[in-house]
């Protein structure tokens, strides 16, 4: 069962979806907030408890009018991070969510279309279908783009800074990426992954830039197969 709550944070007023029981695993999204009905909950939600929120801008969550970088973001999700119960905590990043989409930028110079085959292995089943979208959908489509862009677009949704201290990285990472995945290729994940000590690169195949909606069964695989660690 999926419950959709709100959560404060710092005096921000969260949405946010858990699912499951057990191990926290805090889910960051990526241009989207993450849809409460996506078989990936239901599979990864075996495994711990999911804590999925949408940041401040994003879906229904309220942003305070100063609160406009990356860096608002990593405190408040640091905060987050805090109040979460237990000893151990999984974070869990899609593309925006968890920087591993750095080169993204690109995509919005592109024309719609070419996005879309970018970014999806199989756009026909699984991109959004703005035409079939209630209109309070396609609002919250919008509003996330918009936060997007407003935390994103300088300096072009990365950090130029990052690579330096990738290193400083100690607990066990997993990077999974979709093979078919032209928005960030799968050969800037290797390097992205070269640079985490330990760290370990898997694809998933018949996946874009979503392999946790294309190929949720895999994702959820993998991702399980990494908690038992």
């Amino acid at each position: 069962m999926t419950s959709s709550e709100r959560l404060a944070v710092c005096g921000i007023e969260l949405e946010v979806v858990r699912r499951g029981a057990g191990q926290p695993i805090l889910v960051l999204h990526g241009f989207q907030t993450v849809d409460p009905e996506t078989r990936f909950l239901d599979l990864l939600g075996r495994h711990g408890e999911i804590v999925a929120p949408s940041s401040p801008g994003f879906g229904h969550s309220s942003r305070p009018k100063d609160f406009d970088t990356v860096y608002d973001l990593v405190h408040l999700y640091l905060e987050v991070l805090e109040m979460l119960p237990g000893d151990k905590v999984t974070l869990l990043g899609f593309s925006f969510g968890g920087w591993l989409a750095a080169e993204v930028a690109a995509a919005f110079n592109k024309s719609p279309d070419e996005v879309r085959r970018s970014s999806w292995h199989d756009p026909d089943r699984f991109a959004p279908d703005f035409n079939a979208m209630s209109d309070e959908a396609l609002v919250v489509y919008a509003r996330n783009r918009e936060a997007l862009c407003l935390y994103a677009w300088h300096p072009y949704m990365y950090n130029p800074q990052l690579p330096r201290w990738l290193g400083r990285i100690k607990v066990p990472t997993l990077l999974l990426w979709g093979a078919g995945d032209r928005v960030v290729t799968p050969d800037y994940g290797r390097a992205y992954s070269r640079l985490i000590p330990g760290s370990r690169f898997e694809l998933i195949e018949r996946a874009g830039h979503h392999p946790e909606i294309e190929q949720p069964e895999a994702f959820a695989e993998r991702v399980a197969a990494f908690l038992k660690q």
